[in-house]
């Protein structure tokens, strides 16, 4: 089986993305990191790549000011010169143009740290204990042009528990997307390479 080459899109230390590159190191797993790409020249996770062997590169969105397709041109430039034929966002903290969207449109995923349909956008943990929600979790899912809109891949649920804030259930949640975004991937790339 050929493996999917893919890149994984971060913002800031790339937890998330050392989830997906240590499950591609997997025998069997049907993807292959071939770039990890930052907004952020201070983004920890650049350094972590480069432990990893995937080679990173910032393209920082501050250089394009408002301008955000002038910016996700460079992001597509860079992305096909890696080979990369999927895009995995983890912790990117940009909304992305309905160009670049489409542009990658059934090969873009993201994770959010919510039991989407609930909760999209920010102060996901927060929301949902003033809910009273008795659970919430991560979901993975594809990128289209609304935002945290796309059709889901998988979710993990999480218990809010007595006395939580949204710092002990981002605690418990963050290591539930650890597990889930590896398994989504895999889930995406099978799916895409048996079309």
């Amino acid at each position: 089986m050929s493996r999917i080459p893919f890149a994984v899109m971060i913002s800031g230390r790339g937890s998330n993305m050392v989830a997906l590159l240590e499950a591609a190191q997997e025998k069997g797993f049907p993807g292959l990191p071939v770039l990890v790409l930052s907004n952020r020249p201070d983004a920890k996770g650049l350094a972590t790549a480069r432990e990893h062997g995937v080679p990173s590169l910032c393209i920082d969105h501050k250089e394009y000011g408002a301008n955000r397709e002038a910016f996700e041109r460079q992001v597509d430039a860079a992305l096909r010169a890696s080979g990369a034929q999927f895009v995995a966002l983890a912790g990117f903290m940009r909304v992305l143009t309905p160009w670049f969207v489409n542009r990658w449109s059934g090969r873009l995923i993201n994770i959010h740290p919510s039991l989407l349909p609930k909760y999209k956008g920010l102060d996901t943990h927060a929301r949902a204990i003033e809910a009273g929600d008795k659970e919430a979790g991560c979901t993975v899912h594809y990128v289209n042009e609304g935002v945290d809109e796309g059709m889901i891949i998988d979710q993990i649920r999480v218990p809010v528990l007595d006395g939580d804030t949204p710092e002990t259930l981002a605690a418990r949640i963050l290591p539930k997307e650890h597990e889930l975004y590896p398994r989504a991937l895999k889930k995406a790339l099978t799916r895409m390479s048996s079309r």
